[in-house]
C-alpha cells in the first residue's frame, strides 16, 4: 500500500480484507503528515452508508487517541489530517470540484460507480502526488470502473486481486464457509469468494458468453434478406444508429449524432437506394415519428415499419411490451445454433449485457428501462436497441426467383405451367 501509484485498484471476493487494509493504511498515513482523504461511494444517503463506522472501529482497535471523531468527519488532532465522506451521485460537477485539494480518494464498493461519476471524479483529483484507491468486489464483466481502469491498466495503475486465501487474518470459520461453498455451490464460488464477475444470467437478459461467441468470425456472406433496425436519438447525447442484419449475420452499425429529422430521413433514403432492404424497423417514439412520416411521404411505406418500444407486445401474455419482446428475440438469436455473428464491438458488448430483467405480476418479461441503463453505463444502449429492432417482426426469406432456360421463366412458372397442362387429363 505504500508504493507510489496514481491509482491503486484492489479487487477480489469475500473476506479478502481489502476494506480493513485500506482503512488501517489510511489511518496510519494520516498520523505521519497532514492529508485530506475523501471516502467516496456512488450513493450515500447517510453517514451510515459510508466507511465512517469502519474507520471508527479501527481507531478503537488500535487505540488511536490522536483521532477525533465527528458525526460527518474524522480529524487527527496532531497532524491535521481530515477524513470526509461523500456520495458521488448526489454531487453535481461543481460540488465534485470541491475535491480538487484531496490527497487520497478512497472509492469503496467501486462496482457500483457509474461511468459518468468516474469521468467527473478522475480529472478532479488533480493535486500533485494525489492518489485514487479503489476497492471492489466485481459484479459483471462490464462494471464501468473495471473497464475504465483495471481492464487495461497503464504504468501508473496498480491492480491487485486479493481473496480470502490471501488474507493472513482470515478466520478459520470463514475458510470453512468458503470451502463448503466450493463443494456445494461451485457455480457461485468463483463470484462470491474469488472475485470473478457474476455469471451473466439471473437478472441479466443477454449473457456475456453468447455475445463473445457471436464475435467469432464464421460468416462471410449470406443470401438472407437485409433487415435494418433504426434507433433514433431522443436527446442531445444519444445517437441515431442503423443496424444491418441478414439472417444470422449482423455485419454493420452506422451511428450519427446531432442529426435533424430530415437528415436522418436522407441517410435512410440513401441506404434504401443502395442496399435494398426488405424492411426497416424504426423506433417512432419521440423524434422517430417525424422521420417515419418523411420516409412514408417519399413512397417507402412498403419498406418501413414503425415500432413503439412501450406498446403492447405481439405476444402480450409473455412480454410486458414490445421492447422486452424484441430484446428477448435478440437473446434467443444469440443463443441459437448455428451461431450468429456480430461485428466485434466492445460498446455493443457492454450495451447488450447490461439490460436487467424482471417479471411483472402476470409473469411477463419486463426489461430495465433505457434511462436506467444509461445512468449506469454513462451512455444510452442505442446500438443494442437498433439490433433488437431488427427482430420487431418476422421477415420471411422469399428470395429473388432464379431464372432457368431462356432466362424468362422461373421455377415457379414452370410448375404453374405443368399444373395447368395436367388439368385436362
Amino acid at each position: 500500500m505504500t508504493q507510489k501509484y496514481r491509482i491503486k485498484f484492489y479487487y477480489g471476493g469475500r473476506a479478502g480484507g481489502k476494506s480493513y487494509a485500506f482503512a488501517d493504511s489510511l489511518l496510519f498515513l494520516g498520523r505521519r503528515k497532514k492529508l485530506l482523504i475523501a471516502c467516496l461511494r456512488e450513493i450515500q444517503d447517510s453517514i451510515k452508508d459510508s466507511v465512517h463506522k469502519l474507520l471508527c472501529d479501527r481507531i478503537g482497535v488500535y487505540g488511536l487517541s490522536d483521532y477525533k471523531i465527528f458525526e460527518d468527519k474524522i480529524e487527527n488532532k496532531i497532524t491535521g489530517t481530515k477524513f470526509i465522506f461523500k456520495g458521488l451521485r448526489e454531487q453535481d460537477a461543481q460540488k465534485i470540484k470541491s475535491l480538487e485539494g484531496v490527497d487520497i480518494a478512497w472509492i469503496e464498493e467501486a462496482q457500483t460507480i457509474s461511468k459518468a461519476s468516474w469521468e467527473i471524479l478522475e480529472p478532479t483529483i488533480r493535486k500533485d502526488g494525489s492518489e485514487i484507491w479503489i476497492s471492489m468486489n466485481r459484479r459483471y464483466e462490464n462494471d464501468p470502473l473495471w473497464l475504465a481502469v483495471a481492464a487495461n491498466p497503464d504504468e501508473r495503475t496498480f491492480v491487485c486481486r486479493v481473496n480470502y486465501n490471501d488474507n493472513p487474518f482470515c478466520p478459520a470459520e470463514i475458510k470453512y464457509q468458503a470451502e463448503k461453498c466450493r463443494k456445494n455451490h461451485p457455480e457461485s464460488y468463483g463470484h462470491i469468494w474469488l472475485g470473478e464477475p457474476m455469471a451473466q444470467h439471473g437478472n441479466r437478459l443477454v449473457s456475456a458468453a453468447s455475445v463473445r461467441r457471436a464475435f467469432e468470425k464464421t460468416i462471410i456472406s449470406t443470401t438472407s434478406p437485409l433487415v435494418i433496425g433504426l434507433d433514433i436519438a431522443r436527446f442531445g447525447d444519444d445517437r441515431t444508429v442503423f443496424c444491418f442484419r441478414k439472417g444470422r449475420w449482423c455485419y454493420r452499425f452506422e451511428s450519427f449524432s446531432d442529426k435533424s429529422n430530415v437528415e436522418v430521413a436522407n441517410i435512410a433514403t440513401n441506404f434504401i437506394a443502395e442496399y435494398r432492404p426488405r424492411r426497416i424497423f424504426m423506433d417512432i417514439g419521440g423524434q422517430g415519428a417525424g422521420v417515419f412520416d418523411i420516409l412514408k411521404d417519399r413512397g417507402f411505406g412498403e419498406i418501413i415499419r414503425g415500432v413503439y418500444f412501450g406498446e403492447k407486445a405481439l405476444c402480450s401474455d409473455r412480454y410486458f411490451n414490445r421492447r422486452a419482446e424484441m430484446w428477448d428475440k435478440t437473446a434467443e438469436w444469440l443463443n441459437a445454433n448455428p451461431q450468429p455473428q456480430l461485428p466485434e464491438d466492445e460498446d455493443l458488448f457492454n450495451e447488450l449485457i447490461s439490460a436487467g430483467k424482471k417479471f411483472d405480476s402476470r409473469g411477463r418479461l419486463q426489461l430495465e428501462s433505457k434511462d436506467e441503463i444509461k445512468k449506469r453505463l454513462g451512455c444510452s444502449p442505442d446500438k443494442a436497441d437498433a439490433l433488437a429492432l431488427t427482430f420487431a417482426e418476422p421477415v420471411f426469406d422469399a428470395g429473388e426467383p432464379r431464372l432457368y432456360g431462356n432466362g424468362r421463366v422461373s421455377v415457379e412458372d414452370m410448375f404453374n405451367d405443368k399444373r395447368k397442362t395436367n388439368v385436362g387429363w
